[in-house]
């Protein structure tokens, strides 16, 4: 699993500046840094990307996507830096973006992720000083409050021969009903956020249908995308598009690590089919809009349940799905998943404000409350939605949710030393470990790489691709001792083709 988030981009005094230009200074100002450029810059290997492949069959043509985007983007000299973590920092769609190493645990999703917050703080700090840029500022949220938006997407890996129509009967209540415990928390209503009001959720507003490709416009509730950066014939990874950039540690974990329990429960056909709701895109909507959790959702059958109903539904069968199953023990993280799901989920039914020390949305909430009580302020105050911006500066000094952390007010999973060990080492149990290993010991000679490659230039008559189509292999158990005992990339081949 692992996440991708595209961040905002401010240049402040410049409402004119150029967002990919922009964009391109702050990923290439940290691709500067020295243990990237040692050697030369490794490219990244689009020759294996298929985005227009659809996970219901079929492979999309024509206009929703130009196949040469990529190329493209490199020939302008877009900036793609790909990072001794395993991770990849780039621009998209006039964003910078980073996305995390394929790891095996929410607890690593979260540490990776928040690695790249860390990432992003200092891309911004090495632009501000080059000469003739002006400060860039650079923010965890999704929407520019002026009717765009841009995502903060998940990616799980999942066993191919699972029923895709399974995947959409069950995730879309999950979907519609889990921003309740990881939404960012937004000022205002609608796309454009001109409607007064606070929200759950910043990206709810943005989704149009409930199933589909697309990314950008017509958003669905459950993306088809069918690239699995991996053994297509064994393997699909569900990219995941409707949920929030999360700053809160616990948000994020809960989100990542609920999501593939469900997942896991789909495989397994253990999940009966009985919450279908029965206008998904409007009820997502309508639950984001309604952060007393009163809202009652329509479901097919005829019922009515709040948005707390239905995750109880969820939370109590994987309960019952992990304890029930023979032979296994729960191992800690997933023990302590439902922990701390059953924990939030109770105490958003007694008063949300229970939950301001652990997810975005609710300590948000209390910040703007705390701004309207003292400055006798209304939800149509410009005031608040700047309060909203700068819960997401992703600098140490000016970010509120960072002001949070520092004084002890939203609980946290790691130190920042561990942290800072992320930005620079990779996961040790996923291909990441072989990808990040290769950059950081032998830069010289690694040309390209991609999620399921390396290419090597070690002299020969033509580069040398090493693929890694399994993302549990590569790992610090399989190949560690190999980059002990191989001073070059030449000797790692050797090793590796002998072997």
């Amino acid at each position: 699993m692992g996440t991708e988030v595209e961040y905002g981009v401010s240049v402040p005094g410049q409402p004119g500046a150029n967002p990919m230009v922009t964009s391109s200074q702050v990923v290439n100002a940290y691709g500067a840094r020295p243990e990237l450029t040692k050697g030369g810059r490794a490219r990244w290997d689009y020759e294996e990307e298929s985005p227009l492949r659809d996970a219901r069959g079929f492979t999309y043509s024509g206009a929703l996507y130009d196949p040469a985007e990529a190329l493209a983007d490199e020939d302008l000299g877009l900036a793609n830096v790909i990072l001794t973590n395993g991770a990849r920092l780039y621009v998209d769609h006039a964003h910078p973006e980073y996305s995390t190493p394929e790891v095996t645990n929410p607890r690593d999703v979260v540490l990776w992720d928040k690695a790249g917050e860390r990432v992003m703080a200092e891309a911004s700090r090495r632009a501000a000083t080059i000469p003739g840029t002006l400060p860039i500022h650079l923010y965890k949220n999704n929407t520019d409050n002026k009717g765009a938006s841009y995502g903060a997407h998940e990616n799980y890996l999942m066993r191919r021969q699972t029923p895709f129509a399974d995947i959409v009967m069950h995730l879309t209540p999950f979907f519609v009903t889990r921003q309740i415990v990881c939404g960012a928390g937004r000022v205002g209503i609608g796309q454009d956020g001109s409607g007064p009001g606070f929200q759950i959720s910043q990206r709810a507003d943005f989704f149009e249908v409930e199933v589909g490709l697309e990314t950008t416009l017509k958003r669905p509730i459950i993306n088809t995308r069918d690239e699995p950066h991996a053994d297509a014939d064994k393997y699909r990874r569900l990219h995941v598009i409707l949920g929030d950039a999360n700053l809160s540690e616990i948000s994020t974990y809960l989100k990542v690590g609920a999501t593939s329990l469900i997942l896991g429960m789909i495989e397994e056909k253990a999940l009966p089919g009985d919450l279908g709701i029965a206008d998904p895109v409007s009820e997502l909507k309508a639950v984001s809009h309604d952060p007393e959790l009163k809202h009652l959702i329509r479901m097919r059958d005829g019922r009515r349940l709040s948005a707390l109903d239905i995750q109880w539904a969820f939370y109590e069968r994987a309960r019952a799905f992990v304890e029930n199953r023979e032979g296994d023990d729960v191992d800690e993280i997933t023990a302590d998943v439902l922990d701390r799901w059953e924990s939030v989920l109770d105490r958003l039914g007694r008063d949300p404000m229970l939950c301001a020390g652990e997810l975005d949305w609710v300590a948000k909430l209390r910040l703007l409350e705390g701004y309207r009580e003292r400055e006798s302020l209304g939800w149509s105050s410009h005031k608040l939605q700047l309060v909203d911006l700068q819960y997401s500066d992703v600098r140490p000094e000016k970010g509120l949710y960072q002001r949070l952390v520092a004084r002890g007010s939203m609980a946290t999973l790691f130190s920042e030393e561990e942290i800072q060990r992320a930005i620079v080492e990779p996961p040790d149990d996923t291909r990441a470990y072989f990808r990040g290993r290769c950059l950081a010991k032998y830069p010289a000679e690694v040309v390209a790489a991609s999620w399921d490659s390396v290419i090597f230039d070690v002299g020969r008559e033509s580069l040398v691709r090493v693929p890694m189509m399994e993302p549990e292999r590569g790992t610090k158990k399989h190949v560690g001792a190999l980059f002990d005992r191989c001073p070059s990339a030449k000797d790692l081949l050797e090793a590796i083709t002998s072997g």
